[in-house]
């Protein structure tokens, strides 16, 4: 089972959201609205996906990382934890 199993809800919710937003967007491009419109939504539809993101963090940091260090894997977790942290941060 995965650490974010018990958000699995809130997370398809979510992302049918940000779903609803990209199609918003394209919306938009094919009406020719207004530049920074357009850029307003991208914005909001990065905070959504970093939000996705950072719960889906979390619980792997709870979870997954917890129970590394329980099975004595907690240097294995640590490294794959900052190589997971420099792609989400780029």
């Amino acid at each position: 089972m995965v650490s974010y199993a018990a958000s699995k809800d809130d997370l398809q919710k979510r992302l049918k959201k940000i779903e609803g937003q990209i199609k918003g967007i394209q919306r938009m491009i094919e009406e020719e609205k207004y530049c920074v419109d357009v850029l307003i939504q991208i914005a909001a539809v990065r905070a959504a996906l970093d939000k996705v993101g950072l719960i889906i963090f979390e619980h792997h940091s709870r979870g997954c990382l917890k129970n590394a260090v329980e099975l004595g894997k907690q240097e294995e977790m640590v490294t794959e934890l900052i190589d997971v942290l420099k792609k989400f941060i780029k």
